[in-house]
Formats: C-alpha cells, structure tokens, sequence
C-alpha cells in the first residue's frame, strides 16, 4: 500500500480528483480482506469516490482505511457513509498539515542546501537535495501507513499529531537560516562581495520570485523548470 501510494496522483482528475489512485493503493489490504470477488469489488468501488489530501500523508489515510475495512470485513465498523466520513476528516486534517510540511517548509530546505553546495562549486548539491528529500518524504509514506493502521481515525488526535507540528516547526526555522546561508554564498562567494549590478539583479529576481510563487498558474515547479532549463542553455557553451 506504501509503494502504491507512490502513484496516488497518476489518475487525478477535475471529478475524483485522488480518488482512483487511492482504490489503487488500498487494492493489496482489500484483496486480503475480501476472498470473495465480487464483495471486494464492491467495497474497491466504493474507494473510487472523491478524495483529497496531500499525497505523502494520504498513506496515514490508507492505514485507517485498511484498519477500518479489516472490521467491516468481520462483520463490524463503519458501513460506506462512514467510511466516506472518515476519509474527508482524514483528507482536511492530514492536508492541513502535510501542505505546511512539505511544500512550505522541508522542499524549500532541501533545495537551499542543495543550492548552497551548488554555488559552492559541490556537484553533490543535486543528489544532496533529491535523497534529503525522498528519505523524509518515503519514510513518513512508509511509516504512515502502519500508524494509521495500528492508530485508527484517532490517529492525529494524540502525540503524533504534536510531533508533526514540531517536525514543521524545526524545519521551517532551519530553513529561514538555510535561505540566509545561499543568499550569503550567492553574494559574497569565498568572502569576496559580487558587483554591485549582479546584487541588484539578484534582488530583483529573488522578489520576482517570490511574487511569482504566489501564483497558481504558471506553478513553482514551472518556474523552477523553466529556470533550469534557461541555466542550462546559459551554461552550456561554456
């Protein structure tokens, strides 16, 4: 169910949005469950209705889900209105915090401590920021998955719950401080100032930035491709 989850987003659509991806990744726990064919396909209809929340919690979500199918499975737990009840508290909760951790604070650290080992000339800033990140992102997907399963729908209501809190919090302090390392690095490289013209370039460009983040459409990872691709281009006469 963990490595399925990998793909929750393979099938989005404006209609069910995640909904297809998770029936996909709770498939294992219901094949299990439901020896009967035509019972499991039943209940994996049902998982195909609507659901959203952000992709690397969603496994927390998956875990509940299976916990819960496991009960009906022998007769007990909720029926499918129930079900559909705690997947969109789930879905709200989990998205609340997941949006915070890892689009807002541990993607923007990972990528400034790549950058800062890039700038220093380090070609190891790249794999530094793809293996800092999916070490985070696939652990908590793994590990979610048995602690929303062993936990149930209280899953988020204990000391869990205030450590993802503290685990946003210390990254987005880190972070603040990692902006500020890459900012000196670009500005002040080997403790000699840049001119004059490439601060006020870079300044301007940071605050385009930031505006352009604000923005739903062209997207941040847009931006940050078409960057690359624009450095690519610069650099590769060189």
């Amino acid at each position: 169910m963990a490595v399925r989850a990998s793909l929750l987003q393979a099938t989005w659509n404006y209609e069910r949005q995640q909904g297809l991806g998770w029936a996909f990744a709770l498939a294992p726990a219901l094949r299990r469950l439901y020896p009967d064919r035509e019972r499991r396909l039943e209940r994996l209809a049902e998982h195909t209705a609507y659901f959203n929340t952000q992709p690397t919690l969603a496994s927390f979500a998956l875990g509940v889900a299976a916990g819960l199918e496991e009960q009906r499975s022998d007769g007990a737990g909720p029926d499918a209105d129930g079900m559909t009840r705690v997947k969109n508290v789930l879905g709200s909760s989990l998205a609340a915090i997941g949006d915070r951790m890892f689009w807002f604070t541990l993607r923007p650290l990972v990528a400034c401590i790549g950058l800062a080992l890039a700038l220093s000339g380090s070609a190891a800033g790249a794999w530094v920021m793809w293996i800092g990140y999916n070490l985070i992102h696939q652990g908590l997907r793994g590990a979610g998955t048995f602690w929303g399963y062993r936990l149930g729908p209280a899953v988020l209501s204990g000391p869990l719950r205030q450590r993802l809190e503290g685990m946003v919090r210390a990254w987005a302090i880190l972070g603040a401080g990692a902006v500020g390392a890459v900012t000196a690095v670009a500005l002040v490289p080997h403790g000699v100032p840049r001119p004059l013209a490439f601060q006020i370039t870079f300044a301007i460009a940071l605050a385009f930035g930031l505006i352009a983040a604000q923005r739903h459409r062209p997207s941040p990872t847009e931006w940050a491709l078409a960057a690359g691709v624009l450095s690519l281009v610069v650099t590769w006469p060189r």
